[in-house]
């Protein structure tokens, strides 16, 4: 046992010393605490961190053994039996203290909540949910590498508290590849990195919404950003979606009768649609929100990965009129466990989000952040990146020839400009939700359009996610999924 045993004690109690000990060891081996085989300190050790006389350990030892709660050797040392006594002796404490763990029942009201419980598919299953990247990608041993060196520059700083903000050297990697890469205008100085987008966008929607404002998102979207705006007291309310992006016209008129405190947009790869907003609808979504002091909270997730044309550059980069928050993630490019999440806008804002941030997280991994900085000024970042986007441009194509192969009968859809996933409607024959229940069965899980509603209905589209999946792996999905049709 590498931590010392506590137990509570009270000297000035009618009980001896050594029966408190005993009785406090027996109600923990009951509720669970102390475990079957579980092994005790010795009596020198437990007598030390109790502050007794290991005399007195030593009697609690001898009347724990004869009631058969533990057992102990001289040669291996004291554990607990492996056939605890039933009934138990004696009643030493309530019977509610016997449960072995905690309790499943709560002791105050919860409240209502309409948070999804997040399901993860079961360990081999091929995943075409979302539009994860594939880790077998990562450059993990330039990132050890940097995160080696960075522990040893300047362990005093780095593991220490440190600015909210970020750790100074990544905002200004970030700064400088926003300003080389989409078009951002930005310093370090109005740059703040979060654990992750989803971080970001909690942060903003503290920062920017009180209870009861209301806030325009798409009407097929990101279910989890639509959550965390919930849970700041926005009230939600749906634009139409369609070709060419959120529909800016539709939007005019929601804020003709609603008095809008912020739209929330993926204009580059729509989510989940994939479709890109049309120049003209960029032009007029921005000249509205400054018109009408709307807040554009902008979601830009997978910007690195578009195969066909020119990059679109983000929102933010033709934004004059300081209306754009501008939300991005490391998680596509490296990998979504190291939690690198960014939010640009101006100043005010930023302080207003590293305020917050001290309340919620204080503060990120700054050893982290530093290592990845360092990957940006090497431009490992930038190598993989290309890379990447090689590789899942060909697995885009390998699932557009597989499904047209396999399914070209049951979907209808066109091969995404970019992004990490498919968007195609299914032929009103098909229950998409029965098809993706009995996919799973097969093993291969993807995301039926209900799950991208706003209103929760059933909607005759699929969502299939192609980047964390080699050529090979889509093949067999692919022909999965088609054995599952009915």
């Amino acid at each position: 046992m590498p931590w010392e045993l506590s137990l509570s004690l009270d000297p000035a109690g009618s009980q001896p010393i050594f029966l408190q000990i005993a009785r406090a060891l027996s109600d923990d081996i009951r509720r669970g605490r102390l475990r079957a085989g579980a092994e005790l300190p010795g009596s020198r050790a437990l007598a030390r961190s109790l502050s007794v006389h290991r005399n007195t350990v030593l009697a609690a030892y001898r009347e724990l053994a004869a009631e058969g709660w533990i057992v102990a050797s001289a040669a291996r040392g004291t554990f607990v039996s492996a056939e605890l006594p039933a009934p138990p002796p004696r009643r030493f404490a309530p019977r509610a203290a016997a449960r072995a763990e905690v309790p499943a029942r709560l002791g105050f009201d919860l409240g209502a909540a309409s948070l999804r419980e997040i399901v993860l598919p079961a360990p081999g299953v091929l995943r075409m949910t979302g539009g994860l990247p594939d880790m077998r990608l990562v450059p993990t041993a330039a990132l050890a590498r940097a995160y080696r060196r960075a522990l040893r520059a300047a362990p005093e700083r780095l593991l220490d508290y440190g600015d909210p903000r970020g750790h100074p050297r990544l905002r200004t990697a970030l700064a400088a590849m926003l300003s080389a890469v989409r078009g951002l205008a930005a310093g370090p100085e109005s740059l703040l990195v979060t654990r992750g987008s989803q971080m970001a966008l909690d942060l903003v929607a503290r920062a920017l919404i009180a209870p009861g404002d209301a806030v325009a998102v798409e009407s097929y979207g990101y279910r989890p950003a639509w959550e965390a705006l919930r849970l700041a007291g926005a009230r939600l309310l749906p634009v139409p979606v369609d070709a060419a992006g959120v529909s800016v016209d539709a939007l005019a008129e929601l804020a003709d009768r609603e008095r809008l405190r912020a739209v929330y947009v993926t204009p580059h790869h729509q989510y989940p649609t994939t479709a890109v907003l049309a120049p003209g609808r960029r032009i007029a979504l921005l000249e509205l929100c400054r018109s009408r002091r709307i807040a554009v909270i902008e979601d830009d997730y997978d910007h690195e990965f578009h195969y066909d044309g020119r990059p679109v550059l983000p929102l933010a980069s033709a934004d004059t009129a300081g209306v754009v928050v501008y939300i991005g993630t490391l998680s596509k490019i490296l990998a979504p466990g190291l939690r690198i999440g960014f939010v640009v806008a101006p100043e005010p804002l930023i302080e207003r989000l590293a305020l917050h941030r001290t309340f919620v997280d204080r503060q990120g991994d700054h050893v982290v952040e530093r290592a990845v900085a360092e990957l940006l000024e090497d431009g490992e970042v930038q190598r993989h990146a290309q890379r990447a986007r090689r590789i899942y441009k060909a697995r885009r194509d390998a699932l557009v020839e597989e499904l047209r192969a396999h399914l070209g009968g049951a979907l209808d859809f066109r091969a995404p400009a970019g992004g990490m996933a498919l968007w195609a409607k299914v032929d009103a024959r098909i229950d998409v939700d029965g098809w993706a229940e009995r996919s799973l069965a097969r093993k291969v899980a993807f995301s039926a359009g209900r799950r991208f509603a706003f209103d929760g209905k059933k909607r005759p589209f699929v969502r299939l996610g192609f980047a964390a999946l080699d050529e090979r792996e889509i093949h067999e999905a692919v022909e999965r999924m088609a054995g599952a049709v009915e």
